[in-house]
């Protein structure tokens, strides 16, 4: 299967996204770790990535849709 540019730029952004995401549970798990027990601002913290992370890999898909279709 050849890589064709188009792949590369859905792979790398598609990669970006989830990096940001895993970089958000760090930092998460930094500012309000240290106990056994998540504490109610830091539950609220990970919902809030989470449903961003939703929205942004939607505005990933829309992104590459539209790339794609301007090539």
């Amino acid at each position: 299967m050849e890589i064709d540019a188009e792949l590369r730029r859905q792979i790398a952004v598609s990669l970006a996204a989830a990096a940001a995401f895993i970089v958000g549970l760090v930092a998460i798990g930094v500012v309000f770790g240290g106990s056994t027990v998540l504490p109610a601002s830091g539950a609220i913290a990970l919902v809030a990535l989470l449903a961003g992370f939703v929205l942004l890999m939607g505005g990933v898909g829309v992104f590459l849709m539209r790339a794609g279709d301007e090539s």
